[in-house]
């Protein structure tokens, strides 16, 4: 870090609706540091690089610009990344272990992504997007709603936020049934859900809910050949995250009618470009990436993030991500 009498700089990313200094005491760094905040995003690897030149520390929030290794290899005063929730995939650890740089994390509550799933499960269901477009138009009811009482909820992965997508679904009264790769028996029952295998899944279930994390095992995990066995009347939801879903597949279902709609809160590419065919497909209820979007977690995101770099300044002891790879790497 430089020197005390030397103002360290730190760099907000992908602050799109520029709250990161509303929602944080930044104060505990003054006489420490400068913050400087940027609302826009980049995806260039070279125009990243260029920006975040001058910076020691770097605050990314979750999987928003990537900090790979061709993007830390070429910052050589950066000594500190800073990340929202408890754990970020596009982060490479590796690569920053090996120049010693330190990433942090701060808390997390699934809560949100938990609501907004059933958010998107209920606009999709009845149709409210495309019906309260159609009022503000001086309409009235053009589409026959589905019942979720008595049917189906599939749910791909039942960890925290799965488990309790499905916990919500047996409240509707709805049947519930699940798969991941990791799946068992008794974990399935656990949550009172039947496990069933991969292809029952997707041809059981009239709501499908994808709650996985995206890894090399789960990027394209959802084909054309899943697709093709889902029923001409259910929806797919997905606030997890794009890439688990191999988009061309799902664009040209919804197009040909093979399945009745999608609720997406996530995509191969964000910010959605504009002009994406999801923007124009009536059967897609689509939503910026909200799952975490709610002032509480945007608080806890944000206001641990001065206390974690304060600390780091200070040479005490701050909250590491795998610690295994960091202490490997230097040893």
């Amino acid at each position: 870090m430089p020197t005390k009498q030397e103002l360290f700089k730190i760099a907000v990313l992908d602050d799109y609706q520029n709250v990161t200094l509303s929602m944080a005491n930044w104060s505990v760094l003054d006489g420490q540091a400068t913050v400087t905040v940027f609302n826009d995003h980049l995806t260039n690897t070279d125009a990243v690089v260029a920006r975040l030149q001058p910076f020691d520390v770097v605050c990314v929030m979750r999987e928003r610009t990537p900090m790979t290794r061709a993007v830390i290899s070429r910052l050589p005063k950066l000594r500190l990344i800073a990340s929202t929730a408890t754990r970020n995939a596009s982060i490479d650890l590796e690569a920053a272990a090996e120049r010693g740089i330190e990433v942090v994390h701060t808390g997390y509550s699934s809560s949100p992504t938990i609501e907004l799933t059933w958010a998107l499960i209920l606009a999709s269901a009845r149709n409210l997007v495309a019906e309260n477009a159609s009022l503000r138009a001086g309409g009235w009811q053009r589409f026959i709603g589905d019942d979720l009482t008595g049917r189906t909820l599939g749910v791909l992965g039942v960890g925290n936020i799965g488990g309790a997508v499905a916990t919500i679904g047996k409240a509707f009264g709805m049947d519930v049934i699940a798969w991941s790769q990791n799946l068992t028996a008794e974990a399935a029952a656990a949550v009172g859900v039947q496990r069933v295998d991969k292809d029952e899944l997707f041809a059981r279930s009239d709501v499908l809910s994808i709650h996985v994390q995206l890894s090399e095992r789960t990027r394209g995990l959802v084909t054309a050949r899943e697709l093709g066995l889902m029923k001409a009347g259910a929806y797919l939801i997905n606030t997890s995250r794009g890439p688990i879903v191999e988009e061309a597949a799902l664009i040209d279902a919804l197009r040909e009618g093979r399945i009745a709609g999608a609720g997406l809160d996530v995509f191969d590419a964000e910010p959605l470009p504009a002009d994406h065919p999801f923007r124009t497909m009536e059967a897609v209820t689509l939503t910026p990436h909200l799952g975490y979007n709610t002032a509480e977690t945007l608080a806890a995101f944000w206001g641990d993030m001065p206390e974690a770099i304060a600390a780091f300044a200070a040479g005490a002891p701050i909250r590491v991500a795998n610690p295994d790879v960091l202490s490997r790497l230097r040893s």
